[in-house]
């Protein structure tokens, strides 16, 4: 009589949960709940109500964890008005002006971290964000407001020269890696400071970009042909068409990458530079390409900023620190472009609310700062959230294990 010891196979529907909760969608979800409880800690450890009943916890430790509660429930209800829905408005339409507030808020994130995802998918490391939106304003500016253009012609010449200018600020970075060699982390660090600067002098020189009706380091105002009409009217300010432009421009990054053959010339450099070169494919060319593409994305979120969000003139911070948010962004967005649109939206609304928070909690913004930081921190360690959660290890971690496992065999052997 035979025994079969092969073992039984788990059932289906197992088996889908199973690969469900593998996935990167659970595992970003459930950073993002550690990241609020953290966040949560936070704010009760620096609430001045928690701190005064801590002095007598042991004898009413009702009133501190009542405090905590309070704190707690205070910051991230403030957080839900700013970012969502102002649950305190007099009517519907008012109420959801915080939701079109996050949606503009999101605009130049999703266009900066589309540019820091195209750059990852082809293997390069784009930390040049903050360069190429202040060089593709300053381009712009430079560029197109002088025309004095009709109409939507001057709309579109502005748009057209952010994008070109930081297509070149970023062009520099992939033309001297394909010539030298030079990495492109280093070459884009040195970029940002010499953007920052050089733009700092042009709105600092009459004649150059100073505004001519003052002596104030900031640029001339956007001229009003050139900014963004309000997508839902006047109510909602900070939603403009620029936000249209992005999803266009996110709907081309996804047709370029999965679609179209350079997008695959793209990929197969960034899994494997040394194979794509075997295959015939010119891989020096393909770093000049696909920084090129980055710094017009990054190009285009500096048109978000001075035909939407800054138009009474600019200074060398016009970036408001997108051109690092974007690399979170597109970590988060797993470097895909629908993924880097939500995660944009997502970091938008965190700082719409934020305002919220300190406004009328007294929060400081940079708790969600904090919130942001620990979100990337465990979507790029999943194992760290697996093991929190007790979740089932990818097939990419059980495959390291077994050959862990074997190598250990073959040096007992």
């Amino acid at each position: 009589m035979s025994t079969d010891n092969t073992t039984p196979e788990a059932p289906r529907g197992n088996q889908i949960l199973r690969e469900i909760m593998r996935g990167r969608l659970v595992t970003t979800i459930l950073a993002l709940v550690v990241a609020l409880v953290i966040g949560g800690i936070l704010i009760a450890v620096t609430s001045e109500d928690v701190i005064a009943s801590a002095g007598y916890f042991f004898a009413r430790p009702s009133d501190m964890l009542s405090a905590i509660g309070q704190a707690v429930a205070g910051g991230y209800s403030a957080l839900f008005r700013g970012a969502i829905y102002n649950t305190n408005a007099d009517d519907f339409l008012t109420g959801i002006r915080s939701l079109t507030n996050s949606i503009g808020y999101a605009a130049p994130l999703i266009a900066a971290g589309l540019g820091v995802a195209v750059a990852f998918r082809a293997g390069l490391f784009n930390i040049g964000g903050q360069g190429q939106i202040i060089f593709g304003a300053a381009f712009a500016a430079l560029i197109a407001f002088p025309m004095d253009l009709p109409g939507p012609a001057m709309l579109v010449m502005v748009l057209i020269g952010a994008v070109v200018g930081g297509a070149i600020w970023a062009g520099i970075v992939g033309l001297l890696k394909a010539l030298t060699g030079a990495h492109e982390v280093i070459l884009s660090i040195m970029l940002n400071y010499i953007a920052v600067y050089l733009v700092t002098w042009m709105v600092s020189t009459a004649g150059v970009l100073q505004n001519p009706n003052g002596n104030q380091p900031i640029s001339a105002a956007t001229p009003a042909a050139a900014q963004y009409p309000n997508l839902l009217g006047v109510r909602y300010p900070a939603l403009d068409w620029g936000f249209v432009v992005v999803l266009a421009a996110a709907a081309v990054v996804w047709w370029l990458m999965e679609r179209s053959a350079l997008g695959m010339r793209m990929r197969a450099v960034g899994e494997n530079p040394h194979a794509a070169r075997a295959a015939g494919i010119s891989v020096n060319r393909i770093y000049i390409y696909a920084m090129v593409i980055a710094g017009a994305l990054s190009g285009l979120a500096a048109s978000q900023q001075i035909q939407g969000a800054v138009t009474s003139g600019f200074t060398a911070s016009i970036d408001a620190g997108f051109g690092f948010d974007a690399i979170t962004v597109a970590l988060l967005g797993g470097n895909r472009v629908w993924g880097t649109v939500a995660a944009g939206v997502l970091f938008g609304a965190l700082k719409a609310g934020s305002y919220s928070m300190q406004a009328s909690e007294g929060i400081p913004v940079d708790i969600v700062l904090v919130v942001q930081a620990v979100v990337v921190l465990f979507v790029a360690a999943p194992p760290l959230v697996r093991a929190i959660f007790f979740l089932p290890k990818s097939e990419a971690e059980r495959r390291a294990k077994a050959r862990e496992k074997q190598a250990k065999k073959a040096v007992a052997k």
